[in-house]
């Protein structure tokens, strides 16, 4: 059970009232059933303790994700032992929502108590729904445990392989150019047929 115990009822009422809103968006990716109010409906192990987190995702039957929503009380050191610092652990996403005024104290605390939220997301009540802003993603916690095998251990990264240098390759020398062949002597031209060689010329009459 959290640490706090009693909410302000306004604050109760819009951290119950975030939760239904939160279920039907995480609906359009996951199965999502919540733990509203006093309702202890769907429990989740890590380690060696039991908690009811806010919202519980699932893929088919992997827990994919918890989902837990602060409310101006509930931003605090013994919250954040209790509750943060657990479902870090637990090898899937956990996105934690705080009221806008609460996100340096959310932040303090996480470092303060090695909490690694996935991502933290700033809330503001509006007529219709809520306001939500992503201010923060653990972007290396993210893929890691989204990466996770079905044992919950991180995949392995691949191994990398050494480049071998490539050797030149040896270049062969230009063979050398023939010298060009000196152009034979034009042949004689040819005496008329019947001419003798010696002959004189006819004289004319």
């Amino acid at each position: 059970m959290s640490p706090i115990f009693v909410r302000p009822v306004r604050e109760q009422l819009e951290h119950d009232r975030l939760i239904r809103f939160l279920q039907v968006r995480y609906k359009r990716k996951f199965e999502a059933a919540i733990n509203v109010g006093d309702e202890r409906a769907v429990p989740v192990k890590i380690g060696a303790g039991t908690f009811f987190p806010d919202l519980v995702l699932t893929a088919g039957k992997k827990l994919a994700g918890l989902v837990e929503v602060e409310t101006g009380e509930s931003v605090n050191n013994l919250e954040a032992m209790a509750q943060w610092t657990h479902f870090s652990k637990a090898r899937v996403p956990f996105h934690l929502y705080v009221p806008v005024s609460g996100y340096d104290a959310a932040r303090r605390l996480c470092e303060a108590n090695g909490a690694r939220p996935a991502e933290i997301w700033t809330y503001r009540p509006t007529n219709d729904g809520f306001d939500l802003v992503r201010i923060f993603q653990d972007a290396a916690s993210s893929s890691a445990r989204a990466a996770a095998n079905g044992n919950g251990a991180p995949a392995r990264p691949a191994a990398k392989t050494a480049a071998k240098p490539v050797k030149p390759a040896k270049s062969k020398p230009e063979p050398k150019a023939k010298p060009e062949s000196k152009a034979k002597p034009e042949s004689k031209a040819k005496r008329p047929a019947g001419a003798k060689s010696g002959s004189k010329p006819a004289r004319r009459k």
